[in-house]
């Protein structure tokens, strides 16, 4: 089947810095292979802008095979895209139309400042995890087997999938109110399922929970966006276990 090559039109979010003013920007890009993926494009548009004397779109990237969950963008109002369970670096211009107008926009949240352009600070996510600490493990002289503790299927399951969160934003840009519920609930389960993260577990929530607040996400209102707009999938269930935990824990510690 031979390639198919279309035309857009791109309006795309430029912002020097946080301080400065942003504003869309239009920019016509020719000839864009189809089997392109939407970062290729992106690439493809630096490379005209570059040889135009022009600066070039800043945006996040690394893997692009969408393990690592740099590549977030706001496309056409959805976060990652018009494609469903897909990361940008995943996402091919096929879905897109000759001719088709396309908005490309950062996430939009306060916890989330603009770097530059297209890319925006997520270290939010990075200090919430660091404030769940570590996971003790008593290895007695000798490091133990992963086997040696029986785990419920279920439970392993249910952990391997909340595990599975890449920690790429889109819940907070999907939410109304920028909410990362569903991000500290992912990384919460994955432990709170596990006997090797309940010696540290009633500590660990607490404090999670309390670094989002600080980090200024606002708070889940169960519309259930968050889990629609994730690429990996991440259920709004996480949500509920975190709710719990965080609940039994705060009643534990006020005793």
């Amino acid at each position: 089947m031979a390639t198919k090559f279309i035309n857009i039109t791109l309006k795309i979010w430029r912002q020097k810095n946080s301080q400065a003013k942003g504003a869309l920007e239009t920019y016509a890009l020719n000839n864009v292979s189809t089997d392109s993926s939407f970062l290729e494009m992106l690439d493809q548009l630096n490379e005209q802008l570059i040889n135009e004397q022009k600066s070039p779109v800043a945006f996040d990237h690394d893997c692009r095979e969408g393990i690592c969950g740099m590549c977030s963008l706001y496309i056409n109002g959805r976060a990652h895209g018009p494609d469903t369970g897909t990361t940008t670096c995943q996402l091919h211009m096929r879905k897109f139309k000759d001719g088709e107008t396309i908005y490309v926009e950062p996430w939009r949240s306060r916890a989330f400042p603009i770097v530059k352009d297209l890319v925006v600070d997520r270290s939010a996510f990075d200090r919430i995890q660091q404030a769940g600490g570590f996971v003790s493990v008593n290895t007695s002289g000798r490091t133990m087997d992963a086997n040696a503790i029986p785990i419920p299927k279920e439970d392993a399951d249910k952990a391997f999938e909340a595990a599975a969160c890449i920690g790429c934003g889109a819940c907070v840009a999907a939410c109304k109110n920028s909410s990362a519920m569903l991000f500290v609930g992912a990384k919460v389960s994955q432990y709170a399922l596990l006997p090797q993260g309940k010696v540290e577990a009633q500590e660990r929530v607490l404090n999670m929970v309390r670094q989002m607040d600080e980090e200024g996400f606002g708070n889940c209102t169960n519309t259930g966006a968050c889990e629609v707009e994730c690429p990996k999938g991440i259920s709004i269930e996480n949500i509920a276990r975190m709710n719990r935990e965080f609940l039994i824990s705060a009643v534990k510690s006020s005793k």
